[in-house]
């Protein structure tokens, strides 16, 4: 019998070692099949067509074989190359089988790189939802595993989502913390590539010495590791560096950087839209320097460009600045006529920034449509913050969503794995009861064995007389075994009552104290974002309409490109709902004309304005302690005229005083209870 099993177990073992010789060699070959469908794909004579229907043939190859690591990190390699190709169904059939088998492998690699697929197509399909979703998922396994280098890539990702939405500062954490965990790897021109978008993202923050430090970080990074692409490195982060010093409005150094970037005498012909973008800045800053030699020749040549690579937000640009080159030239037709271009341009681009840079500079121009090119630009103002904070919001929400599943996961595993520890030790504590009870069971019987041998051979000899003795044996034994009963079988029991004892109290109580504790905190934070919402709308209360927003602009701008101190404040408790859209923009261009007139007359050294305003009325007064005029002889010019003329619209009051030498006031009150009636007549 024990031959015959021999035999049996020897015939299984060399089936299952022919059988896993067969299965190796069979994935031997389809590995090789794949790699050869791989070969066809890198021919280069071969259209996208053919590459794609040779990358399905090992699609249908993968999706058929065995789940082994070599098979998925195969899949990987398909999924990159259907990237290569731009092939965007055909890669996501690729990642969900990669997924698949991933997670019935628990290959925790492989699944940060499904993740990572999926995150690489929504982001090409431009549904940035999704694709900060599945990067934040990748980030979690990269981190978890400390591959730095998928860490700190998938972290770039994010940032760039984040920035191109308008998140600054959740691209500025992104970002900060892909370059923490590169400094862990030699991946330069990654690091250069961070380097540069963050100093872009504190560009937009209006944090100018910070992101022009990042930018100096680039350089000197190109310069240590001598990077591929040098120069056009070196002129991607001057060019940048003089963008920051133009928001700075120093325009003569923002002119050096960007002369410095256009040393390269190859960026025209191998970079045409770098070199647009740089030319057109640089003719940007001239006319603000009011150097006009150069111009309108250098933003004629970056249209032409941006044209032909067909840019259609750096067309909107060029037309935009052509605009403002006319008009300060004078040329208010040609002027009008690139401002109408820009409008036109911006309208098909769909793109709201376009739109509203397009909508302000027309409103310049066009006299006649300003008021509606005003209310448009609030308009859109007002949906782009909107958009803004919703876009902030949900990235906010997906990581904390995302983070909630990870930790309803580890939840979920830790319960399995205490669940299986119980098990384990409950089947040892079984064994060993076992164990014990049937030792236990063969030594009572050994020693009911010897004690009946010895009552056998005293029986025939003291068996009547022994008779005694017999029974205090009897008693003896009775004691043992309800001894044996008392301390073996009743501990036992008593052993098992505690085991399942403790058994009882492990139950989820303590599971669910903490899931209340959680949701308490859950509503205090609650109640927390509640009050900073209030908190957040009654800031917006101070901005009403944006009208005070634009006349801080005006007046700040005036402080920026005058030498005149400006002086200012504007009452924040009125009601400018109740004021209508002409009082405002009346008011915006009396102001606006009032500057124009002490810029050009007064050689004023202070300026001051207030905008105040009761229940009945609003008022504006501007002060200058400038050269003055004799308000009774000197003849009213077109500003003064057109000031006049606005406060007469509104039915309202102007007081003009001054003296030569003692400067101007100007004060102008406008009923409230008139909107109705002006907006009738409008």
């Amino acid at each position: 019998m024990e031959k015959s099993f021999f035999i049996s177990f020897l015939f299984i073992f060399l089936c299952s070692c022919s059988k896993e010789r067969k299965d190796t060699k069979l994935q031997i070959r389809l590995s090789d099949s794949i790699n050869y469908y791989f070969s066809k794909f890198e021919s280069q004579d071969l259209s996208n067509d053919e590459r794609r229907n040779y990358l399905n043939k090992a699609t249908v190859i993968i999706e058929k074989s065995n789940n082994s690591l070599k098979i998925r990190e195969l899949n990987y390699d398909l999924i990159s190359k259907y990237y290569e190709i731009g092939s965007w169904k055909s890669y996501m059939v690729a990642s969900k089988i990669l997924l698949k088998n991933s997670l019935a492998a628990n290959d925790k690699i492989s699944l940060a790189k499904s993740y990572r697929s999926f995150g690489n197509y929504y982001n090409q399909t431009q549904r940035l939802d999704s694709a900060f979703y599945y990067y934040t998922k990748t980030e979690k396994i990269y981190k978890e595993i400390n591959d730095f280098e998928g860490y700190s890539t998938i972290l770039l990702k994010k940032g760039s989502i984040q920035f191109d939405e308008n998140d600054y500062l959740g691209a500025d954490l992104s970002l900060s913390k892909s370059l923490v965990a590169l400094k862990r790897t030699n991946e330069n021109e990654k690091k250069h590539s961070i380097l540069i978008l963050l100093g872009l993202n504190a560009n937009q923050l209006k944090e100018y010495s910070k992101s022009i430090g990042y930018f100096n970080e680039a350089l000197n990074l190109i310069n240590e590791k001598d990077l591929d692409n040098k120069q056009y490195l070196e002129s991607v982060c001057l060019s940048n560096i003089g963008l920051v010093y133009q928001n700075l409005k120093k325009h003569k150094i923002a002119i050096s950087y960007f002369k410095k970037a256009l040393k390269y005498n190859k960026l025209e012909n191998d970079y045409p839209i770098a070199y647009s973008n740089i030319i057109d800045n640089l003719g940007y800053s001239n006319l603000q320097d009011g150097d006009l030699k150069s111009l309108p020749e250098l933003f004629l040549k970056s249209l032409k460009i941006r044209k032909d690579v067909i840019n259609n937000s750096g067309i909107v640009i060029s037309e935009i600045h052509l605009s403002e080159y006319f008009l300060k030239i004078n040329n208010k037709k040609k002027s009008l006529e690139f401002a109408n271009l820009a409008l036109e341009q911006a309208k098909k681009n769909k793109n709201p920034i376009d739109l509203l840079f397009s909508l302000k500079q027309a409103s310049v121009v066009d006299n006649e449509r300003a008021a509606k090119y005003s209310d448009d630009y609030l308009r859109i103002t007002d949906s782009l913050q909107i958009a803004e904070r919703k876009s902030k919001d949900r990235f906010t929400r997906i990581s904390l969503e995302t983070d909630e599943i990870i930790l309803e996961k580890d939840s979920l595993e830790d319960k399995n794995r205490n669940l299986l520890y119980i098990f384990v030790v409950t089947f040892i504590l079984v064994a060993l009861l076992f164990v014990v009870r049937a030792q236990r069971a063969r030594t009572r019987e050994l020693l009911f064995k010897q004690n009946q041998q010895k009552a056998n051979e005293e029986i025939f000899n003291l068996m009547m007389s022994q008779q005694s003795i017999i029974d205090e044996s009897r008693d003896k034994e009775k004691k043992r075994l309800a001894q044996d009963l008392h301390d073996g079988v009743l501990g036992r029991m008593f052993g098992l009552r505690l085991n399942l004892d403790s058994l009882n109290s492990s139950t989820d109580e303590g599971a669910m104290k903490k899931r209340h504790e959680l949701l308490n905190e859950l509503k205090i934070i609650e109640q927390d974002i509640r009050e900073i919402s209030h908190d957040l709308n009654r800031e917006k209360l101070v901005l009403i309409n944006n009208f005070v927003s634009i006349v801080h602009n005006l007046l700040e701008e005036q402080k920026s490109l005058h030498e005149a101190n400006v002086e200012y404040h504007i009452e924040t408790k009125i009601d400018w709902d109740k004021i209508g859209n002409v009082i405002k923009i009346n008011m915006y261009r009396i102001l606006q004309e009032g500057l124009q007139n002490i810029n050009k007359y007064a050689s004023a050294g202070v300026i001051k304005v207030d905008i105040s305003g009761d229940k009945e009325n609003v008022y504006l007064k501007v002060q200058d302690d400038g050269i003055g005029f004799d308000v009774n002889k000197k003849s009213k010019g077109i500003g003064m005229q057109n000031m006049i003329s606005r406060t007469n619209d509104c039915h309202g009051i102007i007081n003009i005083t001054s003296k030569k030498g003692e400067g101007t006031k100007i004060i102008i009150t406008i009923p409230i209870q008139t909107k109705k009636l002006i907006e009738e007549e409008v």
